[in-house]
């Protein structure tokens, strides 16, 4: 197994009376569900249904948690984008008893993935921290929540190999799993463009969230045209944000990446059409294979139809 750490990630604490009422009305995951052993992957989005950040939840309970949290909920978030997120939860809570606060220079966040024993069966005492899996992708492994400073203890009771986080980004480019910021970009995208709807980050059944409306049209229209999806070609990488074209017709934009393997998010009818008249995608000069990621249930170009997520 195992463990890097994710410096680019950031915890925002949410906790109080109305906490779990104060979430579930704002955010795409059902949170009125959830418990400490059922985390979620969520966005908080703008009224006009486009992603203003994504997170990963976990409850805790009120005796257990990282450096004395308490209670209440661990989001998991960008740390670009953790203060804006803390700002933003400030401006919705109103009169409700909930306390939202930055806790990045207290926890850190640890990745945990690969053969090896499952973290979550450790004993609590074990570690100070949270153990739980990625609620996306089982593929994906695990998260720990830790005060800063004992990852490299925490991973040592694990039985985990620490390593850095390049070898996770590697990891979660091979699943073909999106990462907001170089495979898409926060406030331009809508949760389906993000495969959202694919990795059990929203609850279509769940009452009214910020942008819900626009959510829930684009799920029973099917009318979510660009996807993140996996893309192979030979050696080197084209950077992100390279536009992905074919012949002169532009289907996309290139994402992360390592060599020979990344994620680009492109126009699928687009490239439908380039597949059909036999027309290559091409980035920075560099060809691009698109790859439907096994996990998918969306409609792919030549697919006679597609899987409920």
């Amino acid at each position: 197994m195992q463990a890097a750490p994710l410096p680019d990630r950031a915890i925002v604490h949410v906790s109080g009376d109305d906490g779990r009422h104060f979430l579930n009305g704002l955010v795409t995951a059902n949170v009125a569900t959830m418990g400490p052993a059922t985390p979620r992957f969520a966005a908080l989005l703008t009224p006009q249904g486009k992603i203003v950040v994504d997170f990963l939840i976990v409850e805790i309970p009120a005796q257990d948690g990282p450096a004395q949290t308490g209670g209440g909920f661990l989001l998991d978030v960008p740390a670009a984008l953790a203060d804006g997120l803390v700002t933003k939860l400030k401006f919705y809570k109103l009169r409700a008893k909930v306390s939202v606060e930055d806790r990045s220079s207290a926890l850190a966040v640890l990745a945990l993935w690969g053969e090896g024993a499952d973290p979550a069966a450790t004993e609590p005492a074990a570690i100070d921290g949270l153990v739980f899996r990625d609620p996306r992708l089982p593929a994906l492994g695990f998260r720990a929540i830790v005060p800063a400073g004992s990852i490299a203890a925490v991973a040592e009771k694990l039985g985990a190999t620490l390593t850095d986080a390049s070898a996770w980004e590697a990891h979660r480019i091979a699943l073909g799993i999106p990462r907001g910021g170089v495979d898409f970009a926060y406030g331009d995208a809508f949760p389906h463009e993000t495969d959202m709807d694919q990795l059990a980050g929203i609850d279509f059944k769940k009452g009214c969230y910020v942008g819900q409306e626009v959510v829930s049209r684009m799920q029973h229209r099917g009318s979510a045209r660009t996807r993140v999806v996996p893309v192979t070609f030979d050696g080197f990488a084209p950077p992100p944000g390279m536009p992905v074209m074919a012949g002169e017709i532009a289907v996309g934009a290139m994402g992360s990446a390592v060599p020979g393997r990344g994620l680009a998010a492109l126009r699928l009818d687009r490239v439908g059409e380039a597949m059909v008249a036999g027309t290559p995608l091409v980035a920075g000069g560099i060809t691009l294979v698109p790859e439907k990621p096994g996990w998918a249930g969306f409609a792919w170009p030549g697919d006679t139809a597609a899987k409920a997520p």
